[in-house]
């Protein structure tokens, strides 16, 4: 089954059990997913890659909505938006730990020959192709800084 028919399935279960969190922010991604098909057109196929890349760019909105939420004194809202992420987080690929990242950072900057921080943007295109959305570009962002200035 494709995430986004495991999407579909937990908005209709959703939906019968009357899990209204669940429920609403099961119907945001989706009405974001069809968006992205409208975009691409209706005979292109969206891949989980696709749907990755939407499931992430709504967390990142959340989570920017809850600091500034909580940076207002709208707790209650900082607390809603914190727990729409963990709704959302499921459907993303399980994360690397951060010795699979360093590992990953290691045999990259062997390939590429990374040794000084002026090859930061080579040695992150490199992980992050490796990754695959397996790991957030700032927790990489800091394991190749934390190698490039050993």
């Amino acid at each position: 089954m494709s995430l986004t028919q495991d999407i579909t399935h937990d908005l209709t279960q959703a939906m019968k059990a009357r899990e209204e969190p669940k429920l609403s922010t099961l119907r945001m991604l989706k009405a974001e997913l069809q968006k992205l098909q409208a975009d691409k057109g209706k005979g292109v196929e969206i891949t989980d890659d696709d749907v990755y890349a939407v499931i992430r760019r709504l967390i990142k909105q959340r989570k920017d909505a809850a600091e500034q939420y909580a940076s207002g004194g709208a707790n209650d809202r900082a607390e809603s938006e914190l727990s729409e992420i963990k709704i959302l987080e499921p459907y993303l690929p399980k994360q690397l730990s951060d010795e699979q990242i360093d590992e990953m950072v290691a045999e990259a900057a062997k390939e590429i020959n990374a040794s000084s921080p002026k090859d930061m943007g080579k040695l992150m295109k490199a992980v992050m192709s490796k990754a695959k959305g397996q790991a957030d570009g700032s927790r990489v962002k800091d394991r190749v800084n934390a190698f490039l200035n050993q």
